[in-house]
């Protein structure tokens, strides 16, 4: 159903390419990251807006190495000062 996630979200779903496992390494970073905070059994579903919102700021709130020790908001707000 991701055909109709994308209207609904303004964006472009993405797929890794086939025979690119450099494009799926964040991919399966970024879910060990999840994991950290959501067991595999537990249904995302069954979580409350909190519980995600919780989750989301804890990722993004971690200073990565490959952000130059930023976070993801951190680097995600130097982009978006560069548009203005």
């Amino acid at each position: 159903n991701w055909r109709k996630l994308e209207p609904g979200i303004g964006t472009e779903a993405w797929f890794c390419d086939p025979q690119a496992p450099w494009q799926k390494g964040s991919v399966e970073n970024l879910n060990k990251r999840a994991r950290r905070y959501l067991p595999r059994d537990a249904p995302v579903a069954a979580l409350s807006n909190r519980d995600m919102k919780s989750i989301c700021d804890r990722l993004n709130g971690t200073p990565r190495k490959c952000l130059g020790w930023r976070t993801p908001t951190e680097a995600f707000r130097e982009e978006l000062m560069k548009l203005r």
